[in-house]
Formats: structure tokens, sequence, C-alpha cells
């Protein structure tokens, strides 16, 4: 069975003969917050009793600290180099569109 993944074209490069498009993945990352990552590492190495004792120590270092936003997945990158006359087949496709690629393994060998 084939995937069929959106992707969206982040940058062309058109030197006459031939076109090259660079897709990233799609999707709606969701951010994470740097202290909220550091904070649940914190939780989870400590045991509840000292959490109890050292919890408010904690929150008061976290919210002197700044916040970073972290994505937290890793989006997919494509480099496709093609003819010129098949990129205009396809529509010629700009920046900021979306693109649908279908990624599967050849079953034949």
């Amino acid at each position: 069975m084939s995937e069929i993944v959106q992707y969206k074209i982040q940058q062309l490069i058109d030197n006459g003969q031939t076109v090259q498009i660079s897709l990233v993945e799609d999707v709606q990352l969701e951010p994470i917050s740097q202290k909220q990552l550091m904070f649940d590492a914190i939780n989870k190495k400590i045991d509840p009793e000292l959490k109890e004792q050292v919890l408010p120590l904690i929150e008061a270092i976290m919210q002197s600290q700044p916040t970073i936003t972290v994505k937290s997945y890793a989006q997919t990158a494509i480099t496709i180099t093609m003819p010129r006359r098949r990129y205009e087949r396809m529509g010629s496709p700009r920046v900021g569109e979306k693109l649908e690629i279908n990624i599967k393994k050849d079953s034949l060998k």
C-alpha cells in the first residue's frame, strides 16, 4: 500500500534547461516550549518525596528562563531535479504551492 504525502514547495531553482524543486513535508507542527521539555525531564528523574521539596525552586528557575519553542516533528525534505518541459507539464507550480508525492516501495525485483 502506498502513502500519499503532501509537500509544500520551499524553493525553486530554474537554470533554463532544468528546474530544481525543494519540497518540505506539509504538516502542522505543534510547538513545544523548551521550558516544558526541561520541566518534564526533571519531573521524571526525581522521586515524589524530593519533588515536593524541590518543585518550587525548579518552577522559579524555569520562570526566569526565556521561552524557546521547539518543533516536535522533524519534517521530511525532498529535492527533485527535472527537465523544464516536465515542470511546465505539471503546471509550473510556484513556491508555497502544494504537491502530492506518492511514496511506495517497488515490489518488483
